[in-house]
């Protein structure tokens, strides 16, 4: 790494952001074939092929690693122009691109980032299950991630935020028509079930521990966290939710716990470039407080 230049390194970073050399060339105000040579010079450096020649340019394993930690001179160079900005009068903008699982996201995660007392930082949220969100992490395209692997990714560090509780929940109108007024193992797996898109596993593991089989049941998808939680409210089908987004619905009667106690335990972790950044302090601060309060055993 160290005889990367810092031109090579944004070189990189642009031409994975924009996708082709020639889109590359144009951010940089150079020659496709001056962005080719800078990656060349790169690889033979590392002795490894850093980018895929597709459509669009995607990093390999070794170009992950370069990208980050071109990200992360970037970062510490925009915080610095920043306060020079700020010190003059004038204004800049960093942005902090973060990952986050959209329960987070949807319950407790905006008051994190409102709490950031920082002029001229901006927040570009990249919404992903909290199993994924460490795959942009270890990509380098973001600074910290929300998820439930508590492995910290390679030049980043791991911290227990605390664990949301999800119960299995329904209105009392669907438990009535589509379940008979008790869950059992075999109305259940017929029953419709509410997922938040394709990726979503919530659902068939609580239904795996509850039954030992696979679902196998229609299913709605429903990919925005108020929505999803509403339509299990109307009655569409069945979901978890977590407490946040039921508890006060169940105390009203309007939602229905219909296997009490099988309530499932989801642990989070902030993971987070291991980056002397006070800008990564403040908003890591801010995420534990906010967490500590909202969720159990931070």
């Amino acid at each position: 790494m160290s005889s990367f230049r810092t031109e090579h390194l944004e070189t990189l970073v642009a031409l994975v952001e924009e996708g082709s050399f020639e889109a590359a060339a144009r951010r940089l105000s150079v020659t496709p074939s001056a962005i080719s040579q800078r990656v060349k010079a790169m690889e033979r450096s590392t002795g490894q092929v850093l980018v895929q020649r597709s459509n669009p340019v995607e990093p390999t394993a070794a170009g992950d690693i370069a990208l980050r930690f071109g990200r992360q001179m970037r970062l510490l160079e925009d915080e610095a122009a920043r306060s020079l900005a700020l010190e003059e009068g004038s204004s800049g903008a960093v942005t902090v691109p973060l990952a986050i699982n959209a329960d987070s996201l949807g319950t407790w995660f905006m008051e994190a980032l409102a709490r950031v007392d920082s002029p001229g930082v901006v927040f570009e949220v990249f919404r992903e299950d909290q199993e994924h969100t460490t795959s942009l992490l270890r990509a380098g395209k973001v600074m910290a991630a929300v998820t439930s692997n508590s492995e910290a990714v390679q030049g980043c560090r791991s911290e227990l935020l605390g664990t949301m509780t999800y119960r299995a929940v329904c209105s009392p109108r669907f438990l009535e028509a589509q379940l008979e007024g008790e869950a059992t193992p075999a109305n259940l797996g017929r029953a419709t079930v509410v997922d938040f898109d394709r990726k979503d596993q919530t659902q068939d593991r609580f239904y795996r521990e509850f039954t030992g089989k696979p679902l196998r049941a229609p299913r709605h998808y429903i990919p925005t966290t108020a929505d999803y939680a509403r339509a299990i409210l109307l009655g569409l089908g069945w979901g978890l939710l977590p407490d946040q987004q039921c508890q006060a619905e169940i105390g009203r009667g309007e939602l229905v716990e219909f296997v009490p106690g099988e309530a499932v335990e989801m642990p989070l972790y902030w993971q987070r470039w291991t980056l002397d950044s006070p800008l990564l302090e403040e908003l890591t601060e801010a995420v534990k407080a906010v967490a500590a309060r909202e969720m159990h055993g931070g």
